[in-house]
């Protein structure tokens, strides 16, 4: 294996101390960091780390210097502006320089989950029934969308803002949660059928040639009574919620053969029609017919080790180290088109 010089790129509050003893990893907001680098470094690639803020200037003087062979790419936005980070991939190919993950065009369809579902339906890929409330415009809904229903920010991931609250039944609570989408948030608001069921994920990975990985699934079966069947902020990010309430992930459990195979051939479709490249993670709800919805696709996925998309790529036999080794492949033998 060829030793590379590998640039990593993250939030400038998430480059992780160089000396963690005393500190528990596991809870650390930087762990996905901490975690790419160490494995980088074990596997004897050359690593520099580059705290990224609102300076394209410092990737350049960082490339200049460093000469990497490759960027490995672990930003979710630039400048604190979700759909900005396909801006910096677009500067990373201006300066002809290879990097990881997903692509520009790939990025900016994926983003925006209107967009994505438009492209998606239109590839007869089902989607649930929405409409987006853009800030400074009267919410009136749609009569074709029932309660209840889920609102969300149009372009940010990681549940970002989805709480309990986000599903409504009646037009008071829509409005108030679309306002809240708006004022806290900060962006356009989508609102889509709730459709209740089960919450699957999918990983996907390559370029041309696509490798699917199992089908896995959040747990929510231990939230409090009355409480909606949600991947909320706490659900996935506060690890005491998490033990509170029995949250965890692993491979789906008891479908058949047949879903297994619509699921995953769903996913590299989706995959496919939104051009992305590099890895992702496919979001989908299943209701008690077994019909399966997308819910939104998600480029660069949380890649810590022991999160969703590690730990679906270990059960079909990759281990972490080789699996950001193989995300460093994709990066070296992907060009813009």
């Amino acid at each position: 294996m060829k030793k590379l010089r590998v640039l990593a790129l993250m939030h400038e509050g998430m480059v992780p101390p160089e000396d963690v003893t005393g500190v528990d990893v596991r809870e650390a907001p930087w762990k996905m960091e901490h975690d790419v680098i160490g494995s980088l470094e074990q596997m004897g690639h050359e690593v520099e780390n580059l705290g990224v803020g609102s300076d394209l200037g410092a990737i350049r003087r960082s490339i200049d210097a460093f000469q990497p062979h490759i960027v490995f790419n672990l930003l979710e936005d630039f400048d604190d502006v979700p759909i900005y980070d396909q801006n910096v991939v677009s500067y990373l190919e201006l300066q002809r320089v290879p990097y990881t993950g997903c692509n520009a065009r790939g990025l900016l369809l994926a983003r925006d989950k209107a967009i994505s579902k438009k492209l998606l339906a239109y590839h007869r890929i089902p989607v649930p029934e929405f409409a987006v409330f853009h800030r400074g415009r009267p919410v009136r809904r749609p009569p074709r969308l029932g309660f209840p229903l889920i609102v969300k920010s149009l372009v940010h991931e990681s549940s970002t803002g989805i709480s309990q609250a986000s599903v409504v039944e009646d037009e008071e609570k829509l409005r108030e949660r679309v306002s809240f989408v708006h004022d806290r948030i900060g962006t356009d608001a989508i609102v889509e059928r709730y459709i209740d069921g089960r919450e699957l994920y999918v990983g996907v990975m390559g370029n041309e040639r696509l490798e699917v990985f199992p089908v896995w699934e959040i747990f929510l079966s231990r939230l409090p009574e009355g409480s909606w069947a949600i991947a909320t902020e706490s659900v996935k990010w506060n690890a005491s919620y998490q033990r509170k309430h029995r949250i965890k992930t692993g491979e789906a459990k008891g479908l058949s053969p047949a879903v297994t195979e619509q699921v995953q051939k769903l996913a590299k479709r989706i995959y496919k029609n939104l051009y992305l490249s590099g890895y992702a993670r496919i979001d989908f709800r299943m209701d008690d017919l077994e019909k399966v919805y997308v819910l939104e696709a998600n480029p660069n996925p949380q890649l810590a080790h022991g999160e969703d998309f590690a730990d679906s790529a270990e059960a079909c036999g990759l281990p972490y180290d080789r699996l950001i080794q193989r995300i460093l492949n994709f990066g070296l033998s992907w060009r813009p088109q």
